[in-house]
């Protein structure tokens, strides 16, 4: 098109088949492959959904957290955009022998072949980390941790185990903090700050940019209840190597409980 005053200009592309708005993501697939997050994935998670592997769906729905999703239902967004879809779709024949590709290539000829799943496979995996468990208002109740939300904690020490081995580092500085997360549903629970929400405990690995642990919390759960038994589970999550923790943590009462359990000569032993 004609040049205007300022300097750029505008091409017209004669088809739009093959084009995505999602260019950026398979960096993250490529990252994912270099850290064996799948392998890890199909290893620790054993969730059945008809038609799609534990490593599909919960890579689907990492991307779909990068790509600014906020509602199970944006994977229409993803699964609409053509050019993304082409390239999940060779991905699949990632490792298949020649024979079988071209099953899988017949396949997506002959009939119509979702890239990612549906919102309501997706709702139905979720389902799968769920247990009731008794609320009551204004008694601090942490959710019991299921079998698979073990295995995603598991996964999680993996990831950072594979970052960790490409710069290994002997020490480790781990900043405990919770936070608010404002929320309307109707079984919330209040947080201190007057609306409801929930509180998740996290423990950052510093040096590495990563999240080590997470505990998920009601919103009326205090920041430093329990600490000391998140701490010590995080410590078990590090990585071989590691010999040296620092603790960063705005909860003076629960510094207080650390020292006195250093005290009393109790260690921590390096994994």
């Amino acid at each position: 098109m004609p040049q205007g005053i300022l300097p750029y200009k505008y091409e017209e592309e004669s088809t739009a088949s093959g084009m995505t708005s999602l260019a950026g993501l398979p960096v993250y697939l490529d990252l994912a492959s270099i850290l064996n997050l799948g392998a890890s994935i199909s290893q620790h998670l054993h969730i059945k959904i008809q038609g799609w592997t534990d490593e599909q769906i919960v890579m689907t729905l990492i991307l779909l957290n990068l790509a600014g999703g906020d509602f199970v239902d944006d994977l229409r967004l993803l699964e609409a955009d053509e050019g993304f879809c082409k390239i999940l779709q060779r991905i699949e024949l990632k490792g298949l022998k020649r024979k079988g590709r071209r099953e899988i290539e017949r396949r997506w000829r002959k009939e119509k072949h979702r890239s990612v799943p549906s919102p309501s496979a997706v709702f139905r995996y979720l389902a799968a980390f769920h247990e009731d468990y008794p609320r009551i208002e204004g008694s601090a109740i942490i959710p019991p941790l299921t079998e698979s939300l073990s295995a995603l904690e598991r996964i999680n020490a993996d990831l950072v185990a594979a970052v960790h081995k490409r710069n290994p580092i002997d020490h480790a500085t781990l900043d405990m903090d919770a936070t608010l997360i404002q929320t309307s549903k109707k079984d919330a629970l209040f947080s201190y700050k007057g609306y409801k929400a929930y509180q998740p405990l996290n423990t950052y690995f510093a040096e590495l940019g990563l999240v080590l642990h997470t505990e998920f919390r009601d919103g009326n759960v205090p920041a430093g209840y329990e600490q000391l038994r998140v701490f010590l589970h995080a410590l078990s999550l590090l990585p071989p190597g590691v010999k040296t923790v620092r603790l960063r943590s705005d909860t003076a009462g629960y510094q207080h409980e650390l020292l006195s359990y250093c005290d009393r000569g109790k260690g921590w032993q390096a994994p």
